[in-house]
């Protein structure tokens, strides 16, 4: 083979990835939007079992297409305090075994001796789906038009790569230096290198897949590599963690633990074996006498049984597992923040759909703290004492905070590939984070104005404190009905909000009115009254702001 025909080859190996990991990613981020609703549901029921964690892991993983997802998404909930380890884990394990399906996909697709003939078959899906994304007008059309042209592009990924593994075939330098290469360890470590550097262990599977086919490695040294695999695919669960929070940071290492662990244990039993049997029975003997003449399904099968063999050993030992991490990652003397988010997390940012569900949290929360500095503020106008003030100057630091963070956050949410309605809902997420934030303002407007009030020796009447107090009761009522409105998206409960932010209104004009009466009969000082027509102004502002924050369910 000419020079130029093996440069050709390294060229199309190169190429043939690209389009493989370009393929993944278009199923992955296709197959998030489709099942945007479920996903955070379905690792969420991860908390009932072991059994039931290892499940949805696997189940999971196999929906997105990508282990590493699964496992970021697993590393971000950890990180927001809501899976725990031991949930967290069961996950992973099911992570493990869900990856093995697209190296499933790609054997079962390789049919012929050698041949890829099938994969003809399958790389045409990719033109016809390319098509329905183009001229398809329904979101959920175009979807699965995505989803299709990424099934496609596996094939014409596989093929290419297939191709250029047939040209290296043909040159005896490459065949004798793979051939050389029997230490097992070394395939291990090989194995886990070019995955951590790929970042991708079905890529890497799916190439040992195709070299076993031309003749370049034997089934054995496939094996091996794919097991490396398992180790090198821990990198990005790795670097997701070490930027979170300690329980985050162990999420990580158990990844790793596991996956070293199940590599260790087929170690031994694979040597084992050939000591016992004098080297005439290995792993590739052993899935050869199942699958004969079907080197690509052994290797797949060996991938899967490996996984599923190394859940059933460890997952029993999840407890000793979650208190080895604990100690190798202690808690450290670090303080918790003053200021932190609670569900969104940017490890969560590579699942567009769950990450728009964990903003929707979040701005629940962040409505809670509003409310919560509102009432404050109420009740030191009602009690006039402001002993409090401290606590409630740290609240409205953090909805400060939160506007900051959920802003960012959602720009870089906007900035990714998104759903029209998850795109929707975002634009109008921004415009509620600022007017929650708006609601802290008028809040500490409230306790200001009235702190300098009490504290020139002047107060309000026992007439306005009711007024205040019934007023107050009102946005009380409008506050509970923005909140059913915007966690469940219920017109009814929008309609309702519209009625009492009307009512407020109507309220702060007779208020305004009555209070001009007990200033000019002398019941109310000047400056308690400007005090009076400010605060209730400011009280109808923070109505309506609850409302605009009820009317993105309709407008989204």
């Amino acid at each position: 083979m000419s020079s130029v025909q093996t440069i050709t080859a390294v060229l199309t190996l190169f190429a043939g990835i690209g389009v493989f990991l370009t393929a993944c990613g278009m199923m992955s981020s296709n197959l998030e939007s489709l099942g945007s609703n479920k996903l955070r549901d379905l690792f969420a029921a991860a908390s009932r079992s072991k059994l039931l964690g290892v499940s949805m892991g696997a189940l999971g993983t196999a929906a997105i297409q990508s282990s590493g997802a699964t496992t970021v998404i697993v590393i971000g909930f950890v990180n927001a305090g809501i899976m725990s380890l031991a949930q967290a884990a069961t996950v992973i394990y099911g992570a493990n075994i869900g990856t093995t399906i697209t190296g499933q996909i790609v054997a079962w697709g390789i049919s012929g001796e050698g041949g890829l003939s099938s994969t003809v078959i399958f790389s045409g899906l990719a033109g016809i789906g390319a098509f329905i994304v183009s001229f398809a007008s329904k979101e959920k059309t175009k979807t699965l038009g995505g989803i299709l042209c990424g099934f496609g592009m596996l094939f014409v990924g596989l093929s290419m790569m297939s191709g250029a593994m047939e040209s290296f075939a043909e040159l005896d330098a490459i065949r004798n230096f793979l051939a050389s290469i029997n230490n097992v360890l070394l395939l291990v470590l090989i194995g886990a290198i070019l995955t951590a550097i790929i970042q991708s262990s079905s890529v890497m599977t799916s190439v040992a897949i195709t070299m076993v086919v031309a003749g370049l490695i034997t089934l054995d040294q496939g094996i091996y590599l794919t097991m490396g695999s398992n180790i090198g695919s821990c990198v990005v669960s790795i670097i997701a963690g070490m930027t979170g929070s300690t329980n985050a940071k162990r999420a990580s290492y158990i990844h790793l633990i596991f996956n070293v662990a199940g590599v260790v244990i087929f170690l031994l039993l694979g040597q084992a074996i050939k000591l016992f049997s004098g080297g005439a029975v290995t792993f590739g003997t052993i899935f050869d006498s199942f699958f004969p003449g079907m080197p690509q399904v052994e290797l797949a099968m060996f991938h899967t049984v490996f996984n599923v063999v190394a859940v059933v050993l460890i997952l029993p030992l999840t407890n000793l597992l979650v208190s080895l991490v604990s100690r190798i990652v202690p808690d450290g003397p670090e303080q918790e923040k003053a200021t932190k988010t609670f569900y969104i997390d940017d490890n969560l940012l590579g699942t567009p759909p769950i990450a728009v569900q964990q903003v929707k949290n979040e701005i629940v929360g962040m409505a809670g703290l509003a409310q919560r500095n509102f009432e404050a503020a109420i009740s030191m106008v009602e009690s006039a004492d402001f002993g409090d003030k401290e606590s409630f100057i740290k609240v409205e630091e953090e909805l400060d905070y939160l506007n900051r963070e959920i802003t960012r956050y959602v720009s870089k949410l906007l900035s990714g590939q998104l759903s029209t309605r998850d795109s929707n809902y975002l634009s109008h997420a921004l415009r509620s984070v600022s007017d929650l934030e708006l609601v802290g303002d008028y809040a500490e407007s409230i306790v200001t104005c009235c702190e300098e009030l009490y504290g020139a020796g002047d107060h309000f009447s026992n007439t306005a404190l009711q007024e205040i107090q019934d007023l107050a009761g009102m946005v009380d009522d409008l506050f509970a009905q923005t909140l059913r409105a915007y966690d469940t998206s219920d017109e009814d409960e929008v309609v309702k909000a519209g009625i009492t932010n009307i009512a407020i209104a109507e309220q702060v004009s007779q208020m305004s009115a009555n209070h001009v009466v007990r200033i000019s009969m002398g019941k109310c000082s000047p400056d308690a009254g400007s005090t009076y027509l400010a605060l209730v102004s400011d009280v109808e502002h923070i109505g309506a702001h609850y409302y605009n924050v009820a009317k993105t369910v309709r407008d989204a």
